[in-house]
């Protein structure tokens, strides 16, 4: 999952996102640290960031 590249790729914060997207903070950390959540979690983060599910949770290497 590319969440953090993208997220820090868009200047946005844990909070920030949080914020966006309706996802606890401690949800986008553990997120981050374990590199796996709920497809429902992906879909408001994949839309509060302007991406595609594809994008946010395949790595670059999968293109």
């Amino acid at each position: 999952m590319r969440l953090k590249q993208i997220r820090n790729n868009n200047n946005l914060s844990i909070r920030a996102l949080s914020e966006l997207s309706g996802v606890p903070q401690r949800t986008i950390e553990d997120i981050e640290r374990f590199d796996r959540c709920k497809v429902d979690t992906a879909i408001k983060l994949a839309d509060a960031l302007g991406v595609t599910l594809d994008e946010l949770c395949r790595d670059e290497a999968a293109n």
